[in-house]
């Protein structure tokens, strides 16, 4: 900018112009800057709420960026233009300056909130409406911002997290879920029969159109998980659509225990032992399918 001014001599009118040039760079700059921000919104690909939800993160991600970067351009502006009335601006920057880093040194826990809230929202790391794990903490997202993230827990409360305390989360939601359910048989019975029974049981469940459409792979017979002198336990798998395993454990579980029933097989004991998703890491990949 100081280039552009030197082709001005030192009058009034000289001054007039080189003010104007000032304030034609800053419009320039300011509308650079805001097709620059606009290239972060990503436009909602459906009317899903995840996806709006998405389109307004990335918004206001852009609109935060704009508006931090256009007050920078205004502010060189200003002291530039209060150069060309003889105003020394060092004592002015340089105090300025220092309010900010001492700004910067109180505000850190904020900075570092705000940044990660950036990286979340462009990586995509969770939308709303994702099921998510942080810690200790397991729930539904409820909201998103720079700042926090509000996530509604399975007591029902909603427990706020800062995003700068965000260092691992696995995301619950995204491609698949997982169910394992373990059948606890009498070590005296027959293994064939119970197997036979375990797959009619998968079977039909698989073939029920009520339920295919929740189902990604299985349910699938992984084999004996483990036996002693009081019972043998045999490990089903299944994948399901996210956050749908829950449902589709307990349904499989009243189909092994109806046909269990039919057949006249003892049971000891049928629970659902575990689930997980294929969760989504800071900076990991997602598992190998099943093959």
């Amino acid at each position: 900018m100081s280039s552009l001014l030197s082709y001005f001599p030192d009058t009034s009118v000289a001054i007039f112009f080189r003010l104007v040039a000032i304030l034609i760079v800053v419009l320039v700059v300011n509308r650079l800057l805001r097709l620059i921000t606009n290239l972060l919104i990503k436009p909602a690909g459906s009317e899903a709420r995840a996806a709006k939800a998405r389109e307004q993160q990335t918004r206001t991600v852009a609109v935060v960026l704009y508006s931090a970067g256009s007050k920078i351009v205004w502010a060189v502006a200003l002291l530039t233009a209060a150069g060309q009335f003889g105003i020394n601006v060092t004592p002015i920057a340089t105090l300025a300056g220092l309010a900010s880093l001492a700004v910067g040194f109180g505000a850190q826990n904020l900075v570092r909130d705000i940044i990660t809230g950036f990286y979340i929202i462009l990586e995509d790391q969770f939308v709303v409406g994702d099921t998510i794990q942080v810690g200790d903490t397991i729930g539904r997202v409820e909201h998103v911002t720079l700042r926090r993230t509000v996530v509604r827990d399975s007591r029902g409360a909603l427990v706020t997290v800062s995003n700068g305390d965000i260092r691992t989360v696995a995301n619950l939601s995204r491609d698949w879920s997982q169910a394992f359910v373990d059948v606890a048989l009498s070590p005296q019975l027959s293994q064939e029969k119970a197997l036979q029974a375990l797959e009619a049981a998968a079977a039909e469940l698989r073939g029920d159109p009520s339920w295919s459409q929740a189902i990604v792979d299985g349910p699938r017979i992984l084999g004996l998980q483990n036996f002693d002198q009081n019972s043998s336990t045999v490990r089903l798998q299944v994948r399901t659509a996210p956050s749908r395993q829950d449902d589709v454990a307990r349904e499989l579980r009243r189909r092994i225990q109806l046909e269990f029933q039919r057949r006249d097989i003892p049971i000891s004991g049928v629970q659902r032992v575990e689930f997980n998703s294929a969760p989504v890491f800071q900076g990991d990949a997602l598992p190998p399918p099943l093959t």
